[in-house]
């Protein structure tokens, strides 16, 4: 996996923080989500507030025309630089290399990668949480397709190309977890360390290998039933050529393992 370019003029805002190593860092790569991002930290504090986890957010900017690095740095003033890190980038770099930037600089032992678009409810995190302590796992991955879990605001041609890509992808790399497209996950620092240095695929195809990656390291992988929400503010594209970009990714996935 490529990290950022060299070249690339990143900043951190607000300084670690003095006190101990929060519980939890949870990392979130942003572009264009400055409507999404007031709520999603509202969410994020609320239910980690409620279930005594500490926690620190370290947002991944990636030069979001619509001023999403304005409205991050507000929330920053607003809940603190002990809360809340800000890594900004250039431009878009790939979601592979805002997770090795953003790992980097979390403090924690355990961290949760989940999208900023409110897709993935923080609700869910303390679940992940519980249970990677009650096996001491190395991976909890959200689920959409076990006992509980589920989709909403899609419609049925979207929730079938999603049951397709996780079907084709299941049977082609045999992973051992119900949902393999998913990106909702709580990892062991040093597990996803583990893997970030074996991922080579980017795109649609990176959540699946990080799975596949881990399963051939031996880690131990748990899941635990989410419910997606599709998107409330921006676009979700899912077209002809993104279907195209995912079905070449995988073929190349399959030939690498």
């Amino acid at each position: 996996m490529a990290a950022s370019s060299p070249h690339s003029k990143s900043r951190l805002r607000g300084k670690q923080s003095s006190r101990s190593p929060p519980e939890l860092s949870i990392l979130l790569p942003t572009y264009n989500e400055r409507e999404n991002l007031p709520l999603m930290l509202w969410l994020i504090d609320r239910h980690m507030t409620e279930s005594h986890i500490s926690y620190e957010v370290i947002i991944i900017e990636d030069n979001s025309p619509d001023n999403t690095l304005q409205v991050a740095e507000k929330l920053q003033e607003l809940y603190g630089p002990q809360v809340i890190q800000i890594h900004q980038r250039p431009g878009k770099l790939g979601l592979g290399s805002a997770y090795v930037d953003g790992l980097a600089l979390a403090r924690a032992d355990r961290v949760v990668l989940m999208d900023a678009d409110l897709s993935h409810h923080p609700k869910f995190i303390p679940e992940l949480f519980r249970k990677q302590q009650e096996g001491d796992f190395d991976v909890v991955t959200g689920t959409r397709y076990a006992m509980g879990g589920g989709v909403s605001g899609w419609d049925l041609r979207r929730k079938l190309i999603s049951r397709g890509a996780n079907f084709l992808a299941a049977f082609l790399l045999q992973p051992g977890v119900s949902d393999l497209t998913g990106s909702f996950r709580l990892y062991r620092k040093s597990a996803l360390a583990a893997v970030m240095g074996r991922v080579r695929s980017k795109g649609y195809v990176f959540q699946m290998e990080v799975i596949v990656r881990a399963r051939q390291l031996g880690l131990r992988i748990a899941e635990v039933p989410i419910t997606f929400v599709d998107r409330i503010y921006g676009e979700s594209k899912l077209g002809a050529g993104e279907i195209v970009a995912y079905l070449r990714g995988l073929g190349q996935l399959f030939l690498s393992i």
